[in-house]
């Protein structure tokens, strides 16, 4: 059935009936002869496809569609690499790419939206870079955790800041603002829109231009959702809900209690007698899957040795944490108040991820950002 109704709506996008409107998206690929080209659409649905082509000697190509009734989003697909675009009228956008890097080296012509879309895939592509090139230093013990956290929330801040300035306050009434939303590191969303008040801002301002030129579009009606949950999410809640009481044992250690994905109430003071990486995370951040990548490799080498990890998650979707928590060998809670935590608030966390090292004898015994090198440390404490 679901095949049938993907049929049916690429039919529908192709503009099967050519009485309406249309877009043209044209142009060549070189060295690609012989080599399959796919038209496919962005839609909210998933990727659905479109079109296809078989490349002759000149890599010419010309597809069209029916004229989208609000800016649509589409990629041009040859094997693992793609090229974004976006649709808002009867445009012409003229795509000329070479075969082996067509991801990145093509040019655009015939639409401010796609040139725009350009400059962001290929800021993406650089951070994306940097951050793997970080996470390879880390891993192979050139820089320790707490240089590889530094860097890469300097990383994050800088391209961020130049996204919101230039593309998205800058003209959020355009698909390139809307596109900068939705892209992603190691992917997860740049922008979190469920957990970061200033992400919920920039996606608010996307969607009131969209909700004010096409209110009955679903694209305007998803992201207003988006930013509803976003702002219930991280409002401020009442004094009376801050109130979690929090047990401080004779040895100076926070007890922390709170339940894992199976609804157990799991104790940080139960784990008297492991040396434990106690760690306040957010599974939704573009940073998180470096971060449990590397306490992956901890885990993995000493938990045989006693070292226990207690991740304690602040992310406001809830299926999202049980989801990813249920890969992860070690203990994950959350905490429902998120960001409000007053577990984090005890432990005086001020980003995620955030991670502290308590002994043997459940006596904290040093915070994440003293750290030079987390695996030295550890050793020292098993």
């Amino acid at each position: 059935m679901k095949k049938i109704f993907y049929a049916a709506l690429a039919v529908a996008l192709l503009g099967a009936c050519s009485s309406g409107p249309q877009f043209r998206v044209e142009g060549s690929v070189s060295g690609a002869d012989g080599k399959m080209l796919y038209l496919e659409a962005s839609a909210l649905e998933g990727i659905l496809p479109m079109d296809s082509v078989k490349l002759k000697g000149d890599g010419s190509f010309v597809f069209k569609g029916e004229r989208p009734a609000s800016p649509e989003f589409y990629r041009l697909r040859m094997d693992n690499q793609v090229v974004n675009f976006s649709v808002d009228s009867t445009e012409t956008v003229t795509i000329k790419a070479d075969y082996d890097n067509f991801a990145a080296g093509y040019t655009v012509e015939g639409s401010a939206n796609c040139e725009k879309i350009k400059e962001l895939t290929l800021k993406q592509m650089e951070l994306q870079a940097h951050v793997n090139d970080l996470t390879e230093a880390m891993n192979a013990r050139r820089i320790g955790v707490n240089e590889f956290q530094d860097s890469l929330a300097m990383l994050l801040k800088a391209y961020k800041d130049d996204v919101k300035i230039n593309y998205i306050f800058a003209a959020p009434n355009t698909a390139a603002a809307y596109f900068a939303l939705f892209q992603k590191l190691n992917n997860y969303l740049i922008f979190d829109p469920l957990n970061s008040k200033d992400d919920v801002r920039c996606f608010a301002a996307v969607a009131t231009s969209l909700n004010q030129f096409y209110p009955h579009a679903d694209r305007s009606r998803n992201l207003y959702n988006i930013v509803i949950k976003g702002m219930k999410n991280t409002r401020t809640p009442r004094q009376d809900s801050l109130t979690v009481p929090v047990e401080v044992e004779e040895t100076g250690v926070i007890d922390i209690a709170l339940r894992d994905i199976q609804g157990n109430v799991c104790r940080l003071t139960d784990l008297k007698g492991k040396v434990v990486i106690l760690d306040f995370t957010i599974y939704q951040s573009a940073v998180s899957a470096s971060h449990n990548y590397m306490l992956r490799d901890l885990y993995d080498k000493y938990a045989s040795r006693g070292l226990q990890i207690y991740q304690v998650s602040l992310d406001a979707d809830e299926h999202y944490w049980k989801t990813t928590a249920d890969n992860l060998p070690w203990i994950c809670v959350r905490d429902g108040n998120g960001v409000y935590s007053s577990y984090a608030m005890a432990y005086n966390v001020q980003t995620v991820p955030t991670l502290f090292l308590v002994n043997r004898n459940n006596e904290l015994s040093v915070r994440g950002e003293a750290v030079k090198n987390l695996e030295e440390e550890v050793k020292k404490l098993l």
